[in-house]
């Protein structure tokens, strides 16, 4: 018996599937890198708009009572849910600590650290800061700080580029 041919059948033969295989590849090496990055300066816009709040309620304070407010408790501002980074409000250290990373933040950035830098506070102005670690890394943490003026510095960006 003779097996024919079908006539028109046809398929990739393995030298196909191996570029095609080693494209996929090189694709996934350039995109992976660049979505992590992008995925770490997201995670950054949950400091920004955490002390965005701080400044509205600080300066709203002062509104109210002609002087900002000495401490986080008067201050009143509590983020919403659990945060990836420790907030402070007014001088360095523990005492100043609004609230810490919630349960399932990065790890490599713990409550005692310091935002740097955190001066301490005159009559007519205020300084609140956010650490926290958004890449999977553990050396290094992400710093940023806002001051009465509205000026947001990141004094240590974490994010590698």
């Amino acid at each position: 018996m003779m097996t024919s041919r079908i006539k028109g059948q046809q398929g990739f033969t393995l030298i196909e599937l191996m570029i095609v295989v080693a494209i996929i590849g090189i694709l996934a090496a350039i995109a992976i890198p660049n979505f992590l990055t992008y995925q770490a300066k997201a995670k950054q816009s949950e400091a920004k708009v955490n002390l965005g709040g701080i400044f509205t309620t600080a300066t709203s304070y002062f509104a109210e009572n002609d002087t900002f407010s000495a401490t986080p408790g008067q201050l009143g501002y509590a983020p919403a849910g659990a945060t990836k980074y420790n907030l402070f409000y007014g001088n360095n250290g523990a005492g100043g600590q609004i609230t810490a990373a919630g349960p399932g933040a990065p790890v490599g950035c713990n409550a005692a650290l310091t935002v740097a830098p955190l001066p301490n506070m005159l009559q007519g102005n205020f300084t609140a800061g956010a650490i926290g670690s958004v890449d999977a890394e553990l050396a290094g943490c992400d710093q940023w700080s806002i001051d009465d003026s509205r000026r947001l510095v990141n004094n240590y960006n974490d994010v590698s580029s």
